[in-house]
């Protein structure tokens, strides 16, 4: 079974120093991509996720595509946009109004009626109403359906681009007609090779994935649907992600996008550690994703049987994984291996309860007994010279579960006394095995925005 449900990928494209990474700022809000004066600065494709008017998609930004001969790096960085453009969903093509249309704004142009994706043709640089028409006119012979003037620095003409941008983007939410109701997604990641198709196919018993010794086989994800007693599954095999200064192979890049656009629509990821090689840095940053993404966790150890029953080696592999991860102390661990099916048979339980737990609801009043009585058992620190009070909790959404908690001073809440409460809630409400979310709120600043 073929996905129709991924987060879409939006391509900045365009010659060098026409405001791409500008945008790519003012759209994730940050300052994250570097902005200089200087062309070619934006060596290589930097990505983003963004949740904009409740619509989610990545951002892509990409280096100019120019033919400076003087410059060693442009036949990279134009491989990089190249790849962006067949990669991305939609494109945001950027033109500069005040240098007007050039060869180079041709040469793209070309490629992207080649490629055959919607693209929106974006006129940077234009800063009032009262100069649009004479700074658009002359980008009228380039035959675009639509021209889209806009300020990247100053947010003229922006707020009109991403409303239009984000009606052509699908709900997010929209979970397609192929999956029966109350299929579990679970994605499955990790580094190239470290087993993920072949943990699949011994789940499946049948070679439904290609497996090859080759790494990166699984170039996109691929998802097949898994009926397990009386429950249906959604697998997401995806492409193994690598860390940044690794991937220098163009169709790698293009997988980790993939990969985190999976992400975002999964229940569950499983990610895969390599027993043999032990956890590793870039083990522990696709697990941060994952931590961002408010996703529930299994921690498979794969290729279990090569440590022979090594009881001392294996304590090691186990110990070095707790150490790794602290911060995702609730996840389950489990070891496997996908040549043998040691440890599959636990698989299925542990999905369950991850996801009974991920999609849990509980009773307001149960919240705030639970409130009052970790209160009574640890009080609060002083803040201003005041005593910091909770007065009452809520529970505001699921997949994690989520939690308003009232209080006289979001600020005053310290990470060790927050800590506190989430593992008194964690405790109080079986929540052992997922992330869980507590939202402190000002009541007196509620109470003022209710009057308003």
């Amino acid at each position: 079974m073929s996905s129709n449900i991924n987060t879409p990928i939006i391509a900045l494209i365009g010659r060098p120093n026409v405001g791409k990474s500008t945008l790519f700022n003012r759209i994730t809000r940050s300052r994250n991509a570097l902005v200089d004066p200087t062309p070619g600065v934006t060596r290589d494709r930097h990505y983003e996720r963004v949740v904009w008017d409740n619509k989610g998609f990545i951002l892509v930004d990409t280096g100019g595509i120019d033919d400076n001969p003087e410059d060693a790096l442009v036949h990279h960085i134009r491989e990089q946009a190249m790849f962006a453009i067949e990669e991305a969903d939609i494109v945001l093509f950027l033109m500069d109004a005040k240098e007007g249309v050039t060869p180079a704004d041709w040469e793209v142009i070309d490629i992207l009626r080649r490629a055959k994706k919607p693209v929106y043709h974006v006129v940077n640089k234009i800063d009032s109403a009262s100069k649009e028409v004479e700074l658009l006119t002359p980008f009228y012979e380039l035959g675009a359906e639509q021209l889209w003037p806009l300020s990247a620095e100053h947010s003229y003409g922006f707020p009109s681009l991403m409303e239009n941008l984000c009606g052509a983007i699908a709900s997010d939410d929209t979970e397609g007609p192929d999956l029966p109701e109350g299929t579990v997604k679970v994605a499955f990641f990790g580094r190239p090779n470290v087993g993920k198709s072949s943990l699949i196919n011994t789940i499946l018993g049948e070679e439904r994935m290609v497996v090859s010794e080759i790494s990166g086989t699984t170039r996109d994800s691929v998802d097949t649907l898994v009926t397990h007693g009386n429950y249906s599954y959604c697998f997401i095999d995806t492409a193994g992600i690598r860390r940044k200064g690794k991937t220098t192979e163009k169709l790698e890049k293009f997988s980790i996008l993939k990969s985190l656009a999976a992400m975002g629509r999964c229940d569950v990821a499983a990610v895969l550690i390599d027993a043999e090689e032990g956890i590793t840095e870039q083990d522990t940053k696709v697990i941060g994703y994952v931590l961002e993404e408010g996703r529930g966790l299994i921690v498979l150890v794969n290729k279990w049987d090569l440590l022979g029953g090594d009881k001392k080696k294996q304590e090691q592999v186990m110990a070095e994984v707790g150490r790794a991860l602290p911060f995702v102390g609730y996840a389950p661990v489990l070891t496997v291996s996908a040549l043998t099916g040691y440890g599959i048979k636990r698989f299925f339980p542990v999905i369950g309860s991850v996801f009974r737990q991920f999609t849990a609801s509980f009773p307001t009043s149960a919240l705030n007994n639970l409130l009052r009585d970790a209160v009574d058992a640890h009080s609060p620190p002083i803040y201003k010279n005041k005593r910091l009070k909770f007065y009452y909790t809520a529970q505001v959404g699921t997949r994690p579960p989520k939690f308003v908690v009232m209080t006289n001073s979001e600020k005053g809440v310290h990470f060790s006394y927050e800590r506190y409460l989430v593992n008194r809630f964690r405790e109080g409400l079986g929540l052992d095995k997922v992330p869980i979310k507590l939202i402190f709120k000002d009541k007196s600043e509620q109470r003022k925005k209710n009057q308003g």
